[in-house]
């Protein structure tokens, strides 16, 4: 088989193509950095340097592949984060036509069955949205909330003493997902193919609350204390804007963790809640958090 996934040698990206070339199939990786696919490259991957933003580009590397995996990548240069993803998933859907490809696995999200009103996962959802019209069979990967995002997290502890953001609760759960359990249900669906027409397949590791989450944390960086100190949408929002991000990033989070304050950003999760979790459980990965907040 022939696969051409999406992501460069990313989080997700990687340990997925590594699989697939594990199990004898030829794989292309597309990204941005030659050097950064070197690693895979000598594992036998062939490397497509390029941009996703480039149409034509696209359509060559997706030639003649039997499935793809897509996944927009993060660009925190642009001033529309909507209308920067909308035009990536033209593109994906675009190039995948004209080279009569039927099998796509998505990186979508939790959320994107709300189709507006989860920020960053709106551009995700129409994606999915596209991709049910292109007369492929689609599997549409939807995890939570990724464990990695907790690391940011970490200067808020170092300046503050405290986690927090415009959501959380003691009564509950956040959903969490770690990137490998991901990269395990991608090359999952590739390998097998048996997906037909447009499908959703939800991905978790652990569900937790916002205060279990700051306790097992804490714990694990020497903090017992720590807490989890849920804040204003106002507070949110200037709190990411005083760190950096522009505004389009910063509304987009926010209203993101709107989403998830109210339940409808997790709602149809519960409602098709997987019969079984990942492996990879909060008091795993603190080890990890506690391992880059050391280094930090």
């Amino acid at each position: 088989m022939k696969y051409v996934v999406t992501g460069g040698a990313g989080h997700i990206t990687k340990p997925l193509a590594e699989k697939l070339l594990a199990a004898g199939h030829e794989v292309t990786v597309i990204g941005r950095d030659a050097a950064k696919l070197q690693s895979l490259v000598e594992k036998g991957a062939k490397a497509a340097v390029g941009s996703v933003e480039d149409p034509s580009f696209l359509t060559t590397a997706f030639a003649g592949a039997d499935a793809v995996y897509l996944m927009i990548p993060p660009n925190f240069g642009v001033t529309d984060w909507l209308g920067y993803q909308k035009k990536v998933a033209d593109y994906f859907v675009q190039a995948v036509k004209p080279n009569q490809i039927k099998k796509v696995v998505v990186l979508s999200s939790v959320g994107a069955h709300m189709r507006k009103g989860a920020g960053p996962v709106d551009g995700l959802a129409y994606l999915e949205q596209q991709l049910e019209n292109a007369g492929t069979d689609n599997k549409f990967l939807r995890p939570s909330y990724f464990y990695y995002n907790l690391f940011g997290q970490i200067p808020l502890i170092k300046g503050m003493g405290i986690m927090g953001a415009n959501m959380g609760s003691p009564d509950t759960k956040l959903v969490l997902t770690h990137t490998s359990e991901i990269a395990d249900a991608a090359a999952e669906e590739l390998l097998s193919l048996s997906f037909t027409g447009s499908s959703v397949r939800y991905i978790a590791s652990d569900e937790r609350s916002t205060i279990e989450i700051a306790n097992v944390l804490g714990n694990a960086i020497g903090k017992e204390s720590l807490q989890w100190i849920p804040f204003s949408d106002e507070q949110m929002k200037g709190g990411l804007l005083q760190a950096g991000l522009a505004e389009v990033f910063a509304q987009g989070y926010t209203e993101m963790g709107i989403a998830l304050r109210s339940g409808e950003m997790e709602a149809d999760y519960w409602n098709n809640r997987p019969a079984k979790l990942g492996n990879i459980k909060l008091e795993d990965f603190a080890k990890e958090f506690a391992a880059v907040f050391n280094a930090s």
